[in-house]
């Protein structure tokens, strides 16, 4: 399966007090990188919601934290796709350090919702061809 990588520098503002990621972020920068697949696959999250009348939502998350990431620490989001349904999309996604250790690991399951009712509906015939490609 094709990994697609993300990179993501940690600000202030995303530390605690003592200049350690906060937990919850390596959720944030999860879900810019898994946009950024996306985009790098021809879908804008903008225009599927426009055209489409269609949204991603979280179903599942289980993150597993190792190590911390600190201030200015440059990082690498992969994301990888492990499974794709008619209406979901199961990633297996990592954040590493510059040297390579893993810092943040996890299973994420997102599923197509329409916009209005927020209930599941099959992915756009657009992207089920293309996950045929990176799968």
């Amino acid at each position: 399966m094709t990994e697609f990588n993300w990179t993501v520098r940690v600000y202030y503002e995303d530390t605690d007090a003592g200049g350690v990621v906060y937990y919850a972020n390596y959720l944030k920068f999860m879900e810019r990188a898994r946009t950024e697949w996306l985009r790098d696959l021809g879908f804008e999250q903008d225009q599927l919601l426009k055209n489409e009348g269609l949204v991603f939502a979280v179903r599942r998350v289980s993150l597993e934290y190792l190590k911390p990431a600190r201030l200015n620490d440059l990082l690498t989001v992969g994301v990888r796709m492990i499974e794709g349904g008619a209406a979901s999309i199961d990633f297996e996604q990592a954040v590493t350090n510059e040297t390579g250790d893993v810092l943040c690991q996890g299973r994420v399951k997102i599923v197509c919702a329409d916009a209005e009712s927020l209930r599941p509906r099959p992915l756009p015939s657009a992207i089920l061809s293309e996950l045929k490609h990176v799968g």
